[in-house]
C-alpha cells in the first residue's frame, strides 16, 4: 500500500512580495506587464518515500483529474494506492466514477473534512513551491513560470528527504 496526499494548485505570476532585505526606506520593486500567466498542476506526494508526482494541466476539471488518477495508477503498478484529497467537486464527479469502479481493488480515495487544508500535507509542498518560484520574482511569460516550476520539481526529485521533512513526516531509523 502507498499513501499519497494529492491536490491541485495554480502557480500565478502575481509578483508577490515577501520579506526581503532592502536598504532602510526602500521597497523592493518587481516589474509587471499588466497581465497574469499561470501554470496549473495536479500533484501527489508519496508519504513514505517523499516521491512527488506532478502533471501540468490547462484546467482543473474532472477530466484533468481523471487523467491524473490514470497517471499515478500507471506509475505505481501492482500497488494499492490510498489517496488523501480535499472535497473539491472534481474529486466526486460522475466522470471519474467508472474509473474508480474499475480500480476499486487498488485505489482508495480518502476525503478530508471540509475546510481543513492544513490536513493535506501536499499543501506544504505547494507553499514551498510558490515561495521558491513566485515570491520576489518576475516571470515575463507562462513559459518562464513553467521552466521555474520544472526546475524546482527536478530539485525536489533529488531530495525526497527534504520533501518528507517539509511535510513533517518523521522517518524511522533503519538498522
Amino acid at each position: 500500500m502507498i499513501l499519497f496526499y494529492a491536490d491541485e494548485t495554480h502557480i500565478r505570476d502575481y509578483q508577490a512580495l515577501h520579506a526581503a532585505w532592502t536598504p532602510a526606506g526602500k521597497q523592493k520593486h518587481i516589474p509587471t506587464h499588466g497581465h497574469h500567466a499561470k501554470v496549473s498542476l495536479f500533484g501527489a506526494v508519496n508519504a513514505q518515500s517523499g516521491e512527488l508526482f506532478c502533471m501540468e494541466s490547462s484546467s482543473c476539471n474532472a477530466e484533468a483529474f481523471l487523467q491524473f488518477l490514470q497517471y499515478i495508477t500507471t506509475e505505481n503498478p501492482d500497488k494499492h494506492l490510498v489517496v488523501v484529497l480535499d472535497n473539491a467537486r472534481i474529486h466526486h464527479a460522475k466522470l471519474i466514477q467508472p474509473f474508480l469502479k474499475q480500480y476499486e481493488e487498488r485505489l482508495t480515495l480518502l476525503f478530508l473534512p471540509p475546510y481543513s487544508p492544513n490536513l493535506n500535507l501536499l499543501e506544504r509542498i505547494w507553499k514551498w513551491l510558490k515561495e521558491s518560484v513566485i515570491a520576489n520574482r518576475f516571470h515575463a511569460s507562462q513559459k518562464e513560470i513553467r521552466a521555474s516550476v520544472r526546475s524546482f520539481m527536478e530539485h525536489l526529485a533529488s531530495f525526497p528527504d527534504k520533501v518528507l521533512q517539509r511535510m513533517g513526516v518523521v522517518q524511522m531509523l533503519k538498522d
